[in-house]
């Protein structure tokens, strides 16, 4: 049932700008991951409501969320963006080049947890997409990089359903953690969505 209502919201989404329509059926053909359109709007609309400029991405593939954070921020956004393959930054750049996107990016390649380590914080929005293993670390992490009332956003918290079930393998595991560890965090205040896989939204207190 929540596929045909998801299946459904999609239908009802109204069409997307043509470059980030074209990454979308790249990534239909490709079999790549993205958050699609339905979490796309949802972090269009919180970029806007937070007016939110400064945003730092763990796991950016080839810039789709990317994307709709510029589309939201516009000239004023500043996003940096990782992950650790260099073929995706091109790839990013080339799109975002073409779609005369304002905001200044900054594309990080190498690994996403080495960077929030260091990272020059604070930020206003953090979203979380990396290696599903590495998401209880993201936790501590992100609460140090946020500033007050900024938010931590994560995806792939339902996980096609596998959090629900008795056997579990690491990565379903470490979403689990993540998701209790997160609920459980006093500087944050959370809420989990069933749109599309799953997303939690975290208030920094």
């Amino acid at each position: 049932m929540l596929q045909k209502v998801h299946r459904y919201l999609e239908r009802m989404t109204p069409e997307r700008p043509a470059v980030l329509r074209e990454m979308e059926v790249y990534a239909e053909d490709n079999d790549y991951p993205i958050v699609g359109p339905l979490v796309g709007r949802y972090l269009y609309q919180m970029t806007l409501l937070t007016k939110s400029k400064k945003i730092l991405e763990l796991g950016s593939g080839f810039g789709y969320s990317a994307f709709w954070f510029s589309l939201a921020a516009r000239g004023k956004g500043r996003i940096t963006m990782t992950d650790a393959d260099s073929k995706l930054k091109r790839q990013a750049f080339d799109y975002f080049k073409r779609a005369g996107l304002q905001s200044q990016f900054v594309f990080k390649v190498g690994d996403a947890l080495n960077f929030l380590k260091r990272a020059d914080g604070p930020y206003d929005i953090i979203f979380n997409d990396i290696d599903k293993a590495d998401y209880p670390e993201t936790i501590d992490l992100a609460a140090r990089n946020l500033k007050k009332g900024g938010l931590f956003i994560t995806d792939n918290l339902i996980w096609s359903g596998r959090v629900c079930e008795k056997k579990q393998d690491k990565q379903t595991r470490a979403i689990v953690e993540f998701t209790e560890g997160l609920y459980g965090d006093s500087r944050f205040f959370t809420t989990v969505m069933p749109i599309r896989d799953g997303l939690a939204v975290a208030v920094r207190l």
